[in-house]
This record gives structure tokens, sequence and C-alpha cells, in this order.
């Protein structure tokens, strides 16, 4: 679609004052689902993200890869396994996950964003002992293999690959103390990350349009929530199900100390340009 200069000139003067408002801020983007599976999707997002590292925002991507571990688990004929939603990890599907998240993604990640004009960075958790992590233990008595648990966060690599004018690209294993890969929910480690580097946003992209009064209707999107308000919308049935898990990483990543998070339909193209950079934003804001 062609549009006129003046039309040009008034989005981006309509975009400065957010472009002001996040200038040399740190936003943490937790990257997923069809934007990260589907070309043109995956295009729009690290231009996007050049892009705001262009006008001085500070972007951490953090990025799962659950369909492509899936796809070399079956490859290789290792039946995929979850436990209440979560992936078991025994030995031989911890060194899958390693492989793929850190090895085959991160770097083909790297080159995407550097094939934009950006200048990225590769990290793990377990680089510079970023992510610390122990084994996971629930009440509920169920064996996760080796899915961890993060007990720490060190952001100095981190910061010294913003500082150095890098985009940090990070897979989501830890490491324990004793050298053991953990596998970590990318959602989880998102919101520890964007907290711990005290980011002024943290979103996650998802394949959804947002939080749903009725689940079955997209127009009954709710465009803000306190988290205040989030027992009693569970209650009542609203966040329900997978939301659950994503809502509660908001949560937590707001009552730590992130300004405000926001869960985003990743589908539709240049989400991220959108939420940040309009008025009305997309997906659903908690804070």
């Amino acid at each position: 679609m062609d549009i006129s200069n003046s039309i040009r000139s008034q989005i981006l003067s309509d975009a400065l004052p957010y472009i002001q408002k996040y200038h040399n801020k740190v936003v943490v983007v937790k990257y997923g689902g069809n934007a990260m599976t589907n070309e043109a999707l995956k295009e729009a997002v690290m231009s996007d993200i050049v892009l705001l590292s262009e006008v001085g925002i500070k972007v951490v991507l953090v990025h799962g890869g659950g369909p492509e571990i899936n796809a070399m688990l079956k490859r290789v004929g290792i039946e995929s396994k979850f436990i209440n939603g979560l992936r078991y990890t025994d030995k031989e599907t911890m060194d899958i996950v390693k492989m793929v998240l850190c090895g085959k993604l991160n770097k083909e990640l790297v080159s995407a964003l550097q094939l934009h004009g950006g200048n990225a960075l590769g990290l793990c958790g377990c680089d510079g002992r970023m992510i610390i992590a122990d084994k996971l233990e629930r009440d509920d008595g169920e064996d996760y293999g080796y899915v961890g648990e993060i007990r720490k966060v060190t952001t100095k690599p981190i910061l010294d690959a913003l500082n150095g004018g890098y985009v940090p690209i990070i897979s989501t294993v830890g490491i324990g103390d004793d050298g053991q890969s953990y596998n970590i929910n990318a959602d989880t480690a998102a919101s520890r990350i964007a907290s711990c580097l005290r980011a002024e946003k943290l979103i996650l992209m998802t394949d959804i349009v947002g939080l749903l009064k009725d689940k079955d209707d997209d127009s009954t999107l709710i465009p803000q929530v306190n988290v205040s308000e989030v027992p009693f919308l569970k209650k009542s049935g609203i966040i329900s199900g997978g939301m659950i898990p994503k809502i509660d990483c908001c949560v937590e990543a707001v009552r730590r100390g992130v300004k405000r998070t926001s869960i985003i339909d990743g589908r539709v193209p240049h989400s991220i340009l959108i939420e940040l950079l309009t008025n009305e934003g997309i997906g659903t804001q908690f804070n």
C-alpha cells in the first residue's frame, strides 16, 4: 500500500514521544510462537528490533524454541514428554535442548538480525553464569528431570553486550553450581531477566491477541489489567489454562520492578512497534 509523505511524517511525529519515553531504557522481548517460525513474521521482528536499537532503545531478546526441539527429538527417535505443561528433560533431551536452543536457533537469530543491519551477540544462560538454576522441585511429587528453577540472574554479560552496542539474544539454558545444565521455561526466564535489569517493559510474544473476556471472541480483548485484579480474573475463569503461567510471569515481573509488561499477538506483523510506539498498543498490558 502506497502512503503519502504527509502520512509518513505524521506517523513518525506520533511515534516521537514513545521513542523519547523508551530512549536508553531496557525493553525485554520474549520471542516465540508463529513469529519465530513464519519467515515473513521473523523478518518483521528483526527489522523492528534493529529500528528500536537505532533510536536508542536497549532491546534484549529472549527466545524459546519448542517446535524446533520437538522436531529434532522426533528426528533422533526420542518421544517428547510433557508433565503439567513442562517438558520432561532427561539427559538425552537436555543434550538436544542445548544443541537446538544454544546452537542452531540462537546463531540463526544472530545472523538474521545482523542481516538487517543490527549488531547482535548470542548468549545462553550458562555464559558468564548468567542464569543460575536449581533442579525444579514441586509439591506435586513429579520428577521433571533437568528442568530448572532460576535462583539468580547475573546481569553483567547482558549489560556488557548492551553497553557495547549489541542486542543480546539469549537462549534459556541455565547452569547449576555443579555445572549441570538445566532447561528453563523461556517466559519465566524473560520475566526474571527483565526484573533483574529493572526493564522499562517486558513483552511476551504469543499466538493469541491477548487476554480475552471470552476466549472464543477476539473482540473481547482486555487492553489493560492491574496486577491486583489478577486473582479475581483467575477466580472468575477469565484467566485459565495456558494463560495462567504467562500472566503469572507478567505479574511477577511487575512486582519485581518492571514498569509494564504486555502479552502481544506475534502473528501481527510489526507487533513490537505497534505496542511500543503507538498510543493504542496491541494485546494486554499489565501494570
